[in-house]
Parts: C-alpha cells; sequence; structure tokens
C-alpha cells in the first residue's frame, strides 16, 4: 500500500477542513478498512481512544508490520491532513519545530540598512548603538522570519490533522525529552515568540521498533498499542486488498512461506510489505503457486541479508511443504 505524499511544514489547505469522527472504534475500523488498511480490533480501539481522549497513541512492534501505515490510513480516513516527523541520529529543534530564515533576515538588514543608520545617528558608544539596534529586534524575530517544521505546522494547522513522529526511537534521548511539552500540553515554547498552543489538537502517532528504550516520561504521556506481525487469515486479507484478484491459493501459500521464515532465527525477518512484494513478483513471473525453484530464485525479494538467504535456501523443501500444505483447501482460481 502506497502512502500519499507528506506534508512536512507550513500551512495546510482546506481540503484537510473534513473532519467527521467516528462516534465508536467498530465505526473507525471500517474507515481504515476503507483506506485498504486491515487492521485488528485491539489496534482500532487503541486508536479510537486516542483519538477522542486526545491523547498521543505510542505505536511499538518490529519494523514492517503496518505501524506507519496505520497513519497514512488514519489521515485517510479521518478526512485529515498527514504531517510527518522523520526521526533520525542528530535530530534536533530547528529541524522538527521551527527556524528562523536567517538568508531573510541578512537580506531585508540589507535593504532597511538606512532604516537601521538612522537608529544609531548619535549614538555616543558601540553599545549605546547596539541598545538602539535592540529596540528593533522583534522586527526581524517575528511571524514574517518563522520556518515552521513539522511539529510547528501540525500546531498551528487551521484544521485537525495527523502527526506522525515516526521511529522515535532513532532520536536521541534529549530529543525525546524536548517532545514531552507537545506530547502532554499540545503547546510549545518559542522564546522569542512566546507559547503557541494547538488550534485544533492532532491526532499524534508516534512508532518506535525498539531499537533503544523509550523513557517512562514519554511513556506516561501515550496511550499504547503494539503492533505485531498479523496471523495468517489476515494477512491474507491484505494481500487481497494489496493485490485485488490474486488467487486465494496462491495467497495462502505465501503467507505460509513467509510466516515459517519469520518462525526462524533471522536477522532480518520479512515485513508485510516485502510479502505484498514478493506476490507481485510471483505474479509478474505468471506463477501460480510456490515452488521450490521460484523461491530459491525470488528470495531476494524477502530476505535482504545473505545469511539469512543461506539460512532459509537449507530449509527450502520444509517451508515449500508448509505453503502447499496451507494452500491444498483453497481454489485454485
Amino acid at each position: 500500500m502506497t502512502p500519499p505524499p507528506d506534508h512536512d511544514g507550513g500551512a495546510l489547505d482546506d481540503r484537510s477542513a473534513r473532519d467527521d469522527t467516528p462516534a465508536t472504534a467498530g465505526e473507525l475500523d471500517a474507515r481504515l478498512s476503507a483506506a485498504r488498511y486491515i487492521s485488528d480490533p485491539a489496534t482500532s480501539l487503541a486508536l479510537w481512544l486516542a483519538l477522542r481522549m486526545e491523547r498521543p497513541l505510542l505505536l511499538e512492534g518490529p519494523a514492517g508490520v503496518g505501524k506507519t501505515d496505520l497513519a497514512r490510513a488514519a489521515a485517510e480516513g479521518l478526512g485529515r491532513g498527514l504531517i510527518r516527523l522523520q526521526c533520525y541520529e542528530g535530530l534536533d529543534e530547528a529541524k522538527a519545530l521551527y527556524e528562523w530564515d536567517y538568508a531573510k533576515q541578512m537580506l531585508y538588514t540589507q535593504l532597511l540598512r538606512d532604516a537601521v543608520a538612522k537608529e544609531i545617528a548619535g549614538a555616543a558608544s558601540l553599545a549605546a548603538a547596539a541598545g538602539a539596534i535592540a529596540g528593533s529586534e522583534a522586527s526581524f524575530f517575528s511571524e514574517h522570519f518563522l520556518i515552521a517544521r513539522p511539529l510547528l505546522a501540525a500546531l498551528r494547522s487551521a484544521a485537525p490533522v495527523v502527526l506522525l513522529i515516526d521511529e522515535v526511537d532513532r532520536a536521541d534521548p534529549e530529543f525525546e525529552a524536548f517532545l514531552l511539552e507537545v506530547l502532554s500540553d499540545m503547546q510549545v515554547t518559542i522564546p522569542e515568540l512566546g507559547t503557541i498552543r494547538a488550534a485544533h489538537p492532532p491526532l499524534v502517532l508516534l512508532t518506535t521498533n525498539a531499537t533503544r528504550e523509550m523513557t517512562e516520561a514519554l511513556r506516561r504521556r501515550c496511550l499504547h498499542a503494539f503492533l505485531d506481525y498479523p496471523p495468517p487469515s489476515r494477512e491474507v486479507a491484505i494481500l487481497k486488498v494489496a493485490i485485488p484478484g490474486i488467487e486465494p491459493r496462491l495467497a495462502a501459500q505465501i503467507v505460509a512461506f513467509v510466516g515459517a521464515l519469520r518462525a526462524m532465527d533471522l536477522r532480518k525477518s520479512p515485513a508485510i510489505s516485502e510479502t505484498i512484494d514478493w506476490a507481485r513478483a510471483l505474479l509478474l513471473l505468471g506463477k501460480r503457486a510456490v515452488t521450490p525453484e521460484i523461491a530459491r530464485d525470488t528470495l531476494g525479494v524477502l530476505l535482504k541479508h545473505q545469511g539469512d538467504r543461506g539460512d532459509a535456501e537449507a530449509k527450502l523443501g520444509a517451508l515449500v511443504r508448509a505453503a502447499e500444505h496451507a494452500g491444498a483447501g483453497e481454489p485454485a482460481t
């Protein structure tokens, strides 16, 4: 499932103005399904509670289980814009919240140099000149020179949005501490401008792949949902949504084969997106069943480390038999 382009800052247009909050978790689940996301009841309930309680939702689980795509589907189902902050080591306030447009400030300084000269005319000393200029400092630290990054854009949006803080565990612990004001009060403080509160509290979703442990301070401010690899029946349903018309037998075989791979001690287990990619690859090759030959030839779609491929090839017979067994009860067409 391919998400629409993300918004990484600035004002949202009126297309995001519709926000019809679902009355029940079941209604929200139906909207997620309409947005091509097959959720489970516990996740849909956690998302609905986060929406109604105006609390952030921390989505935890292995990589590739649909945490990021849930934000995409929630935004689509709620008729909201999606603002995404991708976290990484070294991410700081300037990239996440705001920064001043220094180039524009310098340009304006040059254009207004005559006005600046008048400000300091008659100053008896350097200190007096600096004091005279300080009186105009606020003009250069105003909204006119402010560049809103994702966090500030979400808080200042004229319509409710979904704010995705993706892979928060990849950011430094100091950045996690910086987030606490946003998560607890839906506000940020900019020294030159003061406190800015959310006009419409965004639905905040944070994702983590557990590359490091989240602090208790962050966890206290969030509701929590754990997303794991789906059971076979739900992964088959996901395949049918992603690839309409796929034969039930082939879908069942693909899911069983991938499930058997995930049960192995691999460096990186195949994600749901890689299950979908493999299904598309088999269809492009005109295959209607999983065989040892095609599985061996296309393992690179599922496994991205040579050691994992070697382990899988050593057990290829058992993996294919598991796939054949799962597809035995399904029609070929």
